[in-house]
């Protein structure tokens, strides 16, 4: 690797050039001054694009020599690399520093220089993709910068530009463009410092007193990862510092004072003898003394586009690793993605492009706590330059904000500083691209086959959309909601469900797993409840028992969205909590089944007589259940009433909102539902039982609105409280709320005590101390403030501590305590 080593001598000095005869001053053409202003003061919002702009006409400088070199290969050594070096010098002395970025390609002559540089907007790169499409090159490279424009990007952070080049394949001097922000000429003279490079192009810029931030090594590593880490193929250099503590091998070791002074007396011993000495037993080992070291600093070049535009390659020579370390540095996640794609397309509007999208491993931290999406995981690019992540009104939908992507556009109308975009078209289609590319890849992996492990040895099905469910599954059941028609239905096959049977059930696969007959999709919502538990519901009894599937629901917007869908590959939606449940088999005995529901409800009409007219207000009706197996009764919604749990939705919807003209219906749909008994329960055949003993045409032979012919007897009234703790019941086991809580406990307290032989009406027997009589006259503020309770005594005495903050931090000296007086010292 060849750097230019060059780069770090003292500026140049502009006056000591005067002298020479080669030396050339010349004026800004007409108006090219003002437009210079308007470029550094104006132009661009953010200053710190000066260095993607001019990256990119260092990678042109590149591109222009390696096609070039195609066929005259004596314009490059084969030895010599081409590549892009920035060096951040900081000022010895007065002045902010300079950065100094140069490139190993094409160079420029005197003439190039003054006809690139001096004139605004001239374009070196449009010359020169003219030329070579005159010339019939077979490749026109990826020339992005132009010169004018972008190098001009400079004076938004240097006061003085200085640009020295040499061109490939040239043997005379090396010649300096040089000019003020302000200057109304530039100079071209040849370079005092002679020939320091081969080829290529370096600019130094002296950076203004308020531009020190961009000496930073940290600033200048994220402004070339955001604009320009996939800008150029050609690799990118920092120049770095390091220092390192390395042994002082030129430091003389020290010598051991004891061994100096000691003088050997003791007689010559022959060599053949062995002289063995015993050490003491409590002698310390002898330590060597450690070695001297000393501080190096070293220069380095540091990497700065070490990951290469993977989307620019076929992707099937990409590897996986490759797509995992890719995401991990451009979308700063310490997490894998979970799938890819990787694809090129056209617009529709003549613009083509490459992209490639991932599935990150989870949704952002702000996804559900903000109501607008903040999408800022989309890269749009233009010939591998960023320009933007903000889509404007073009950004993608809520539901798929999470997408990571690079979208990179062979040429896209960009305004004049490259940072917007002039025509909002090409956004708004590619919006539409990424979202059909994301429902496209989600359903690819969710019709991925069954996957082997290679540990065990069994089958296991769908483990990546598995984790892909885990990660994005609430975001998808939003985009069935929110989405287009088309994408409701794409997305409502990729929903995944937890049934009282198995677990992962896509809805197309519950239809192809109906029973016979079977014309409803069974489901049962319950926010907040583990699926396990929402599986014992008194409402899944006779349909588990009978081998029937239930989607069980556990999340806010799961009933909302089948509601929204009402029917899917030809079966609708059935709420089990409520009215309208239908096996489908009833048609196959139907005589049977008719004769044996007219006998059951025949024997249960007295109860369900007595029931109703005890239920009177509560419910809208008590009839005999066909869902239930073990549990004594149950409260049904009707088909347009609220179950239990969109009635505790729309309650918190009520709380967190202002508006209560819609408080009617809300009121009157609470209403509709029913209560459902169980024939086969032993609860319900003794209620029977009692009403049957009851003298109902003595009872019941007053008009409505007056008292009994009779007073209730005590079976009567036990009869009423079990009836009443029934419907309690009922809505409890339902997932509704008791009318009243207290009432409720206290019909339960009674039952408790009647099965104990406790009196129902005995009550504890307390002294409750009274509170003293009102305190008359206003507080006295001397009094003693009350403690705080639960807090004793201090804990910790003096002395529990090894020192004491002094009291007074001054000294005693008046001297002092005076000059601590001053605030202002």
């Amino acid at each position: 690797m060849r750097f230019l080593s060059g780069l770090l001598l003292l500026p140049w000095l502009a006056g000591a050039f005067a002298q020479d005869g080669a030396h050339q001053t010349h004026e800004y053409q007409s108006d090219v001054a003002r437009l210079r202003k308007i470029v550094i003061n104006s132009l661009y919002s953010h200053r710190d694009v000066f260095l993607r702009e001019l990256l990119s006409n260092a990678n042109d400088a590149l591109e222009k020599l390696r096609i070039t070199a195609l066929t005259d290969k004596s314009l490059v050594s084969p030895d010599e690399p081409l590549n892009i070096t920035i060096q951040l010098l900081p000022a010895s002395g007065s002045g902010a520093g300079r950065v100094v970025i140069a490139d190993t390609g094409i160079g420029m002559t005197p003439d190039e220089l003054t006809q690139n540089l001096g004139t605004l907007a001239k374009s070196g790169t449009s010359d020169f993709l003219v030329q070579a499409e005159s010339a019939g090159a077979q490749q026109a490279g990826n020339l992005i910068g132009q010169f004018g424009l972008g190098f001009y990007s400079s004076f938004l952070v240097a006061d003085h530009v200085e640009v020295a080049s040499v061109p490939a394949g040239g043997n005379g001097e090396q010649w300096v463009f040089a000019s003020g922000a302000e200057d109304q000429r530039f100079e071209v003279f040849p370079d005092p410092r002679g020939r320091t490079m081969r080829h290529g192009t370096e600019i130094t810029l002296l950076l203004r007193e308020d531009a020190k931030e961009f000496l930073n090594p940290g600033k200048v590593k994220e402004l070339v990862d955001k604009h320009s880490g996939f800008s150029t193929s050609f690799p990118i250099y920092l120049q770095t510092f390091k220092t390192e503590e390395v042994p002082d091998e030129d430091s003389p070791v020290p010598a051991d004072p004891l061994e100096a002074d000691a003088i050997d007396t003791s007689p010559p011993v022959d060599d053949s003898e062995a002289i063995v000495e015993d050490l003491p037993e409590d002698a310390s080992p002898i330590t060597p003394p450690p070695p001297r070291t000393k501080n190096v600093t070293r220069e380095t070049w540091e990497q700065l586009n070490d990951q290469p535009p993977l989307w620019t390659r076929d992707a099937k020579t990409v590897s996986e690793a490759e797509y995992t370390d890719f995401y991990k540095s451009t979308f700063r996640d310490t997490a894998a993605p979970l799938a890819h794609a990787h694809f090129a397309g056209d617009a529709g509007s003549s613009v083509s492009f490459k992209s490639v999208l991932f599935i990150p491993s989870e949704l952002p931290s702000e996804f559900w706590s903000t109501t607008q999406a903040r999408v800022e995981g989309v890269r749009l690019m233009v010939k591998r330059v960023f320009i933007t992540n903000d889509l404007g009104e073009d950004a993608l939908p809520k539901w798929i904000s999470w997408l990571r992507a690079i979208v990179d556009a062979d040429d896209l109308p960009l305004n004049v500083s490259r940072e917007q975009l002039q025509s909002t078209k090409f956004l708004a289609q590619i919006k539409s691209i990424l979202v059909k590319r994301a429902i496209n890849l989600l359903t690819k992996v969710a019709s991925a086959p069954a996957s082997i492990n290679e540990e065990t040895g069994e089958e296991e099905g769908q483990t990546q959309y598995r984790a892909v469910w885990k990660a994005i599954g609430s975001a998808i059941k939003l985009g069935a909601m929110e989405g287009s028609a088309g994408q409701k239905n794409k997305l409502g096959a990729l929903t995944r469900w937890t049934t009282n049977v198995r677990e992962f059930v896509g809805l197309d696969d519950y239809v192809d797993n109906r029973k016979k007959g079977q014309r409803q999709i069974f489901y049962l919502a319950g926010v907040g409840q583990k699926a396990e538990d929402l599986a014992k519901s008194v409402f899944i009894e006779k349909l588990h028992a009978r081998g029937y599937e239930v989607l069980l629901l556990t999340e806010p917007m799961d009933e909302i969205l089948l509601n929204n869908f009402q029917r899917w590959g030809g079966m609708a939606f059935q709420d089990v909590a409520k009215k309208g449940l239908q096996y489908g088999d009833e048609d196959m005995d139907a005589e049977a089944d008719k004769a044996e529901q007219a006998g059951i409800a025949e024997r249960f009409a007295p109860l369900l007589s007595w029931l109703k007219k005890e239920y009177t207000g509560t419910v809208m009706d008590v009839v005999i259940s066909n869902r239930l197996v073990t549990s004594p009764c149950a409260i049904v919604a009707d088909r347009y009433g609220y179950s239990a749990n969109m009635e505790r939705l729309v309650a918190a919807q009520q709380r967190s909102g202002k508006d209560t003209s819609q408080d009617w219906m809300t009121e009157y749909a609470r209403k509709q539902r029913s209560l459902e008994i169980n024939p086969k329960s032993p609860l319900i055949e003794g209620m029977l039982r009692v009403v049957e003993g009851l003298d109902w045409e003595e009872e019941y032979s007053a008009d409505e609105g007056e008292k009994p012919a009779h007073e209730p007897t005590q079976a009567e009234l036990e009869l009423k409280e079990v009836a009443q703790i029934l419907l309690d019941g009922a809505l409890v086991r339902s997932g509704f709320e008791v009318t009243d809580p207290n009432t409720f406990f206290a019909r339960v307290d009674t039952v408790l005590r009647r099965s104990l032989g406790v009196s129902e009406t005995a009550q504890p027997e307390v002294e409750v101390k009274p509170a003293p009589p009102v305190e008359e006259g206003p507080l006295n503020p001397e009094a003693e403030p009350v403690p705080e309770p639960g807090f004793g005594e201090d804990p910790f005495q003096p002395g529990d501590f090894d020192y004491e903050l002094p009291r007074n931090p001054f000294p005693e000296d008046p001297d002092v305590q005076a000059f601590a007086a001053h605030d202002e010292l």
